[in-house]
């Protein structure tokens, strides 16, 4: 089953007309990058998608799917900060009030397309089209391949006694070090092969940018093959080594790798 991952910009009315960057990456079973890239707002994306899709494929996308609570956070978000918070994971809040509510609008878009948005708690699809939530953070500290044992990398999101020149240097090499964790993933299983595409292997030859607008693109596209390959260790893998966040058998839910001390 091909997996596309996908790092959705939840905003899709900003007053610039211009929509923000969509990281996506396609992946085959065996971990190859087939397609990779970034989009411009949900037509781009619903296209990207079209192209990429084969009649037994998964998708994961980073963005709150379905937001049904009046206010506060989702129950998914709730789990995510109680199971995750040890390693420095928690999830923004998402409600009816929320102004960037992009994934929603995708979901409904995709599920008027065939497509089947997937809760989890039966386990992976094994055919047809399918799209889960994925939250990339959980996927850094809950799979030990990546090696972040103590707590998430800090890669976006500066810490308040860090100066931002400080922290621009700072998250270029952390993400530079976890491109080069990404890559190790092409000898695990399930395989993640940056390499196979020009578009991903030109992470691995690049240096992490500096300023702001370029290291967000860059950014982007890493979250991107991170839900990817989250996509493929639920396939591969599913409850034995990803758990479902959310309200048992009820939506939304988020899909999250997990060791056993995050369950």
């Amino acid at each position: 089953m091909r997996v596309l991952g996908i790092d959705l910009a939840w905003a899709t009315n900003k007053k610039s007309g211009v929509s923000n960057e969509t990281g996506v990456v396609a992946v085959e079973s065996d971990g190859t990058v087939v397609d990779a890239g970034w989009t411009r707002g949900l037509d781009e994306t619903l296209d990207w998608i079209a192209a990429n899709a084969g009649g037994n494929t998964f998708a994961m996308i980073d963005a709150p799917l379905v937001v049904t609570n009046a206010a506060g956070q989702r129950g998914c978000e709730r789990q995510t900060g109680q199971r995750y918070g040890r390693w420095k994971v928690s999830a923004n809040s998402t409600n009816l009030t929320s102004r960037n509510l992009g994934g929603q609008e995708l979901r409904l878009l995709l599920e008027a397309g065939g497509w089947i948005y997937n809760a989890g708690w039966s386990g992976p699809p094994v055919a047809g089209r399918h799209f889960s939530e994925c939250y990339p953070y959980t996927a850094l500290v809950g799979a030990a391949e990546l090696g972040y044992d103590d707590e998430r990398p800090v890669y976006k999101r500066k810490p308040k006694s860090m100066t931002t020149p400080a922290f621009r240097q700072h998250r270029a090499a952390v993400c530079d070090d976890l491109i080069g964790r990404l890559d190790a993933l092409a000898a695990v299983d399930p395989a993640l092969r940056l390499r196979t595409h020009p578009v991903t292997a030109a992470l691995l030859h690049e240096r992490s940018p500096i300023v702001d607008a370029a290291y967000k693109h860059r950014e982007d596209l890493v979250d991107a093959a991170i839900c990817a390959w989250s996509g493929l260790l639920w396939l591969r893998h599913g409850l034995e080594r990803c758990q479902v966040l959310g309200e048992y058998e009820r939506q939304p839910t988020i899909i999250a790798p997990a060791r056993l001390e995050q369950r």
